[in-house]
Order: structure tokens, then sequence, then C-alpha cells
């Protein structure tokens, strides 16, 4: 009879092992596909300026690599991690993003006229970053927090205003970072969507504010070229690129020029001409233009179908999550990715005025990379929670 007992004891504790380091295997699949493809187009966006400027054409592509290893170190680390402990230091988390963010007046890097990075090392860190994460953490710590009281307008208000407002106002004004300051709102306004019950006023803010752009949009195509401010100009590029092709508009007038020459099939992998100097950074923020030139259009939506997959895993994952709070914390990651994905794409393809968006796990950068792999470790964290019989 005891030894029944020890032989069952065993068993229970071969089966936790199991359960314990179970992960979605699909998302990684997906993830390490998305980041493989990435670096082979950093190094055919960057092979050309980088030997240029560089002398060697593999110095983005060698610096993108280190990045991807330190964010797989990362996302080990958020696997592993006890994120409730971290959602209950969250206003800590929170206060250090916003002051590493102050820490750009005196001591950050300008770039392009814009000041986003603080040199550190061998990289230029982006405070931004460190924001939205904080902010996903803060969000879903707060609704956890006011319990049954979040299905007061009131109370979603506030969080809105306290999480989403203001560190989005702060990285406007402190890094003129207009793309970041949007993600992070919408973020915060979605996660509020989805715990209302109530969604008419959700959808009459939506309505007010599409009802504003318009308005907004209609005025300044009036206005005079030489009136508008810098903003402005951006709205004014946007509607009519071919206007300020030699100016403002060249980055995007070239990259439609990328993806238009590719047309369906692409022109072949390493033979795009726009990235010889034509499109400024061109394995930054319209990578995505270079994707479209040498892949063609069916290579970016076999791209694109990819991250459909991957959001769609981390979706099955929140909804098969085992507590209110694994499930929030994945549809705000779930928000973070997809929101800045549809920028991006909408961005390059000029659906919406230049912001300065980076493409998810392609474009190259450090910043952006780490944290977005360590919150693709809190995903899985959340996956390896989930009974295998549960899972599809």
């Amino acid at each position: 009879m005891q030894k029944r007992t020890v032989k069952d004891s065993k068993i229970v504790k071969r089966k936790k092992l199991k359960r314990i380091f179970h992960f979605d295997y699909t998302l990684v699949f997906c993830l390490f596909l998305i980041i493989g493809f990435g670096l082979i187009m950093i190094y055919s966006s960057s092979s050309y300026t980088a030997n240029v400027e560089y002398g060697d054409p593999s110095y983005f592509f060698n610096r993108q690599l280190i990045f991807v290893a330190i964010g797989l170190v990362l996302m080990a680390a958020g696997f592993m991690i006890n994120y409730n402990a971290l959602m209950r230091k969250h206003w800590y988390l929170l206060l250090v993003s916003i002051l590493l963010l102050f820490m750009l007046i005196p001591f950050g890097r300008t770039v392009n006229g814009a000041t986003r990075w603080i040199r550190l090392g061998f990289f230029n860190f982006q405070p931004a970053e460190l924001v939205k994460l904080a902010v996903i953490i803060s969000v879903v710590a707060m609704i956890i927090t006011a319990g049954r009281d979040i299905k007061n307008f009131k109370t979603r208000i506030t969080i809105i205003l306290i999480i989403g407002v203001v560190p989005a106002a702060l990285v406007f004004v402190i890094s003129s970072n207009l793309s970041s300051a949007l993600i992070i709102f919408l973020i915060v306004f979605m996660m509020m969507f989805i715990v209302s019950p109530n969604h008419k006023n959700y959808l009459i803010a939506i309505g007010v504010a599409a009802a504003i752009g318009i308005v907004a949009v209609i005025v300044i195509s009036n206005m005079p070229a030489d009136s508008a401010s810098f903003r402005f100009n951006r709205i004014a590029v946007w509607l009519h690129p071919e206007d300020y092709e030699l100016t403002t508009g060249y980055q995007t007038v070239q990259s439609l020029y990328a993806i238009g020459s590719g047309g369906f099939l692409g022109k072949g992998l390493g033979k795009g001409l726009q990235k010889l100097g034509y499109i400024p950074e061109s394995q930054n923020d319209m990578i995505f233009a270079v994707i479209c030139e040498e892949v063609g259009i069916f290579g970016a939506i076999i791209l694109l179908s990819i991250f459909a997959l991957l959001l769609w895993r981390i979706y099955v994952i929140a909804m098969r999550a085992p507590t209110k709070t694994d499930m929030l914390l994945c549809m705000a990651i779930f928000f973070h990715i997809s929101i800045q994905l549809l920028l991006n794409v909408a961005v390059v393809t000029n659906f919406l005025p230049n912001t300065g968006v980076t493409l998810p796990f392609i474009s190259y950068g450090g910043s952006s990379m780490f944290f977005l792999l360590f919150e693709m470790g809190l995903v899985l964290n959340v996956s390896k929670k989930i009974d295998i019989e549960e899972k599809v």
C-alpha cells in the first residue's frame, strides 16, 4: 500500500513538472519566424548604408543579432518571473520609467530632430519603450485592484487619465514621440473598453474623435503651406506627399515608390533599389517598404498572416488563462503589438501621417526588441499555467 502511494506521488510530480514547463509552441514558432525574417531584412535593407557609413555591410545586422540575443534572455526572464509580484510594485516601475523619460532633458541624444534616446554603452536606450511596459503592468494592476468598482464609469475614466493620458502626454512633450504616446493611450483605452459593461460611451468617444479628425484634416488641407506648424505639416504631407517630394515628404514618397515597384511578387530578396540611399534609415521605421519591394505584396501578406497567427495565439492564451489577471495581461500585450503593427503598416503605406513607429520584432533597434520579447515571455508565462488538455 505504501509503495503504491509513493509511486502515485511520483506520477503526480512528473505531471506537475510537465505542466509547469509547457508553453505555446505555435506562438514561439511564429515569433521565431518573424524574428528570423526580420534579421534577413535588416541585412538586406541596411548593408549598403552600413558599408558606406561604417565600412562594414553587416554592421546593423551584427548589432541586431546582439539585441535579439539579449531580448531572448529577457524573454526567458519574463517566462520565469512572478509577474504578480511585479504588479504589486507597478507604481515603482511606472515612476522609474517616467524618471528615465525626464532624463532625456539633460542627457538625451538627438537624432533627426527628435530627442528620444539615452546613450548606454553600445546602444541607445529609448525610455518610451519602458513606459509602454510600465503602463501595461500598471493598467492591469489597477483594474484588478478596482475589483467591482471597474464597472463604475468614473473609475475607468480615472484610470484612463492617470495611466493613459499622463504618461502619453509626458512621452509626447518630452521626447516628441507621437507614435509611442498614441500607442500608450490606445492600450489603456482598449483595456477600459474590454472591461466596461457598457461600450456606448467608448463608441461615442471614438465617433467624436473621428469627427474632430476629419474636420482638422479638412481645415489643414485648405491652409497655406507656409502657415502650417510642424504637426500640421505632417497632415499636409500625408494628403499630398508629391507636393513635398524634395522636403518633408521625401521619405513617404520613396517608400511608396518601393511598394509600387515591388508589385505583387517583388524584385527578389536583396534586389531592392530604394534602400540604396533613397529611403532614409530604411532598416528602421520604413523597413516594411523594403519588404514590399523585395518580396512583393504577396510576401507582405504572408508576413502579416504570421503576425495574425501570433496575435491569435496570444488571444487564445488570454481566453484560456486561469485567472483574470493572466487574461488582462495577455490582452494588454495583444493590444500593444497589434496597435504598433497596424500603425507601422498604415504609416508606411500612407494611410496615416508619418509618426515614426517601428515594425514589431523586425525594425532595427534594441529598446523595442528588448521589451517586446520580455512581453512575449510574460505571455508564455501565462501559457504554461494552462492545462495541456485545454490547449488547442
